[in-house]
């Protein structure tokens, strides 16, 4: 951790009054945020090669289960109907190996520098959770613009657009800190990955990113409804189709998502010095 950040993480830790503890909250998170940008300004490619999932699947998938009509969409076209599910599969994908960053972070020390600062762990954790959602929302615009070439219809209304925002922010930050709690379990690598692709699969096809949960088993829609993922999907539908509508409204979707994470970032924040052992 440079010594910019360290500094950041200890400005304001002096302060007694509530309006400097809230001026220092703001300033260690994006003191956190900030570093972690600069480390993918150090590898934009890693951008570009996470584009190529979401790619494949708006086109081929996409494209070949346009042609089932008895896939319920309602109104819209399948290629609608699926493209706010590849962007919160794409959300997920990125967010839920976000851990391995913290393992060989681990390795270098780094997470015990951050385990010294005044820094409260809540918000070393929640920013490290607000920082994932920069590589969700640079998905956000590849999807967007991939499903513009397509000749998707979308709902490109700043109120839209700016709700798109604030439920990939959750989205990312939901799945990001899952993936530390993970991490702070199993310390290792190897672990790590075979524990994210046991999740990434079962999260991502028992939810409504593919098909509606209406033809889903009983059995199966019930997990579903228990999958945040479903959640960030349903909002997305809202907020990128026109006159779009969901299986819950927009602030159930939202609420259920921060919720979510508040409560996973607290346990996390328990955990988090584990990474330090």
């Amino acid at each position: 951790m440079s010594l910019s950040v360290s500094s950041e993480l200890t400005r304001g830790a002096g302060e007694a009054s509530f309006l400097g503890r809230v001026a220092a909250t703001i300033s260690q998170t994006a003191a956190i945020v900030g570093y972690e940008a600069r480390k993918l300004s150090h590898d934009p490619s890693e951008l570009l090669f996470r584009a190529v999932q979401p790619a494949l699947w708006l086109v081929v998938f996409g494209g070949v289960f346009s042609q089932i009509r008895a896939i319920p969409t309602g109104s819209y076209t399948y290629l609608q109907f699926l493209t706010p599910g590849i962007l919160a599969q794409s959300v997920l994908f990125i967010a839920i190996f976000y851990g391995i960053a913290s393992i060989r972070e681990r390795e270098l020390g780094i997470i015990t520098k951050f385990l010294v600062s005044p820094a409260p762990r809540v918000v070393l954790v929640g920013g490290r959770g607000l920082s994932a959602s920069m590589r969700g929302l640079s998905q956000a615009l590849i999807v967007v613009l991939l499903a513009i070439g397509l000749g998707v219809q979308l709902n490109l209304t700043v109120a839209g657009l700016l709700g798109v925002v604030v439920a990939i922010i959750l989205g990312s930050a939901l799945f990001s800190t899952l993936s530390m709690i993970i991490a702070s379990i199993v310390k290792t690598q190897e672990r790590f990955l075979g524990i994210g692709q046991l999740l990434t699969m079962p999260l991502f096809f028992a939810s409504n990113a593919i098909y509606p949960l209406s033809i889903m088993p009983a059995w199966l829609r019930v997990f579903a409804l228990a999958n945040p993922l479903t959640y960030l999907v349903d909002a997305l539908r809202i907020l990128m189709l026109p006159n779009g509508t969901g299986l819950f409204p927009l602030g159930v979707d939202l609420g259920v998502l921060f919720l979510v994470t508040l409560g996973l970032i607290f346990l996390e924040s328990r955990l988090y010095p584990r990474m330090a052992q």
